[in-house]
């Protein structure tokens, strides 16, 4: 995959022609890492502290010589191929070096949220039987308090300091041979396990998703179309090193493509300015962030600040107001372009500088994904009918989650036919732009009318009041269910009559007088996965 004889100027031909090429070895380590090692002393990796003020910089050469280092610490201490290592990091340059390091066992490493308590963190080292856990001391106590409950581990590495019972990573790493012999002997197959994710558990407990060594090549269009990303970019993408964000925007496509990659070690509140200082001060030109972070930094005085090598501005997860994509263009003369995928995917559509946007949509299908809306039987819906969004298997794209380990009742759901179904619905218009409706368990039918919980909170999203909100449907003997919508209102406003009506006539006026939320009810905060995802089943206990 040449990129620079690559050219979307026109989507439709590249679109058509793109074909994915998947050798029979791959391991990204060796195969982009390593190679890029020889080839450029670029900086690969700028790690920011929490203030902003200072960084740590690393060329893929560093990364190839400390990653060569961590594998050879796992072989020393009885890792072997497919072992699987708990990786819990906050976003420090360590994470890159142990998941690099894992890779070059041809081992599969396992992100995790640094939000995880210790029934989390027991729950996922023995549902994917860890061998190695690698952690710092902010978290080391979780670890401490389960290890006794999890036969399958092994060792534990500390990255900053020492712990008794854990191997020292800074002693280890200064002992350790910084050439790896034993990893580039032996070829890893593009098919072999790489890596599990697990889900963020908005409808029961987290199901693992496994991935092979081929997923990071799914990464490259994405990357390179809807990014839009060149060598000479600088990346910055919020987001946690747990879960899979952190591969959609800052390891595998853009090191593919050559880009260097930007991450922020935040903790705690979130603030504004430090990341308007940072955009500036690092010459970052591609952001990713979420919804929430767009809202909260267009609150602060733009002003003044320096956007100049900012040309392209993304977001995923949830809507985006108008007025923030209004705001954010008027101060940086950049769109923010939105896209959608999942963990079990790479990213599948997405809104891209090459095609005209139409607000509300998602876009178009990612090139090398064919994504059709098909009903219960897998038969194709035409122009303007809901169905489920589906992927199809004929040819299988690498970027697919290889099963959910471990539960054939997913799997079931999940692959049937030619078709991946994503769990998400979603409508197409004649050029091919698909329209979310929403989560299939969360479509709400009243009154012989299917209504997407999504459309309604996006409505909701766009009133000046309203800071978050969840729409379930609540069983109604007369009409099925009723549309239900929880709030948290934005300060300075209260719960009251007026207000409720105020929403509801609001809501009618920007989508359908069917579609209204005929129950309000405020709340100070909605339930969420450590993910920040909104728990709707539990939500739809509750009524």
């Amino acid at each position: 995959m040449d990129v620079n004889k690559a050219n979307v100027k026109n989507f439709d031909e590249f679109y058509a022609n793109f074909k994915w090429e998947v050798p029979e070895h791959y391991n990204f380590a060796f195969d982009v890492v390593d190679i890029r090692a020889e080839e450029t002393e670029k900086v690969a990796l700028i790690s920011v502290n929490g203030e902003g003020e200072s960084a740590e910089k690393h060329t893929f050469r560093d990364l190839k010589v400390f990653s060569d280092k961590f594998a050879n610490i796992l072989l020393q201490h009885g890792a072997t191929r497919g072992e699987k290592v708990f990786i819990m990091l906050p976003r420090v340059p360590e994470w890159y070096i142990a998941v690099l390091g894992t890779m070059k066992i041809s081992g599969v490493y396992m992100p995790t949220p640094t939000l995880s308590t210790e029934k989390d963190v027991k729950y996922r080292i023995n549902s994917a039987e860890a061998g190695f856990v690698v952690t710092c001391t902010e978290f080391a106590d979780r670890v401490d308090a389960v290890r006794g409950e999890c036969p399958s581990l092994k060792h534990c590495i500390l990255v900053d300091g020492e712990r008794e019972g854990w191997i020292s990573y800074a002693d280890a790493m200064s002992e350790a041979s910084p050439e790896l012999v034993a990893g580039r002997s032996q070829k890893t197959r593009s098919d072999e396990d790489m890596l599990i994710f697990f889900t963020s558990g908005t409808e029961g407990p987290p199901k693992m998703v496994l991935h092979s060594y081929a997923y990071p090549l799914g990464h490259y269009a994405s990357a390179y179309v809807i990014q839009d990303l060149k060598p000479e970019d600088t990346i910055w993408t919020l987001a946690d090193t747990g879960w899979a964000k952190a591969a959609y925007g800052k390891l595998f496509g853009q090191w593919i493509i050559g880009a260097t990659v930007l991450q922020w070690n935040v903790s705690g509140k979130f603030d504004p300015q430090v990341v308007l200082n940072i955009l500036a001060k690092f010459g970052v030109t591609v952001m990713c962030a979420p919804p929430t972070a767009f809202r909260m930094i267009i609150q602060e005085d733009l002003k003044g600040h320096d956007f100049s090598k900012l040309r392209h501005s993304l977001s995923a997860g949830e809507p985006l107001n108008p007025e923030i994509i209004r705001a954010w263009k008027d101060a940086t003369g950049t769109d923010i372009y939105d896209y959608y995928g999942q963990t079990e995917t790479v990213p599948l559509a997405g809104n891209v500088p090459s095609v005209s946007i139409r607000p509300g949509s998602m876009g178009k299908a990612v090139p090398g994904h064919i994504i059709e809306i098909v009903d219960e039987d897998g038969n194709i819906l035409g122009p303007g009918e809901e169905g489920h969004i589906a992927l199809s298997l004929e040819p299988r794209p690498p970027g697919l989650m290889k099963e959910y380990w471990k539960n054939d009742e997913a799997n079931k759901k999940a692959f049937r036919g030619k078709w991946y179904y994503t769990g998400d619905r979603a409508y197409k218009d004649e050029k091919g732009y698909i329209w979310f409706v929403g989560r299939a368990d969360d479509v709400i039918k009243s009154s012989g009318y299917r209504i997407g919980p999504f459309e309604v909170e996006s409505a909701l999203q766009e009133h000046i009041a309203v800071v978050e909100s969840a729409v379930i449907g609540i069983p109604d003997e007369l009409r099925g269910q009723l549309v239900k919508a929880f709030i948290v209102l934005a300060a300075g406003y209260e719960p009251s009559e007026e207000l409720t009506k105020e929403l509801q006539n609001h809501v009618k006026k920007l989508t359908a007088p069917y579609k209204y939320p005929r129950i309000i009810e405020y709340r100070t905060e909605l339930p969420k996965t450590i993910s920040g995802k909104i728990k709707r089943a539990e939500l739809r206990k509750e009524g």
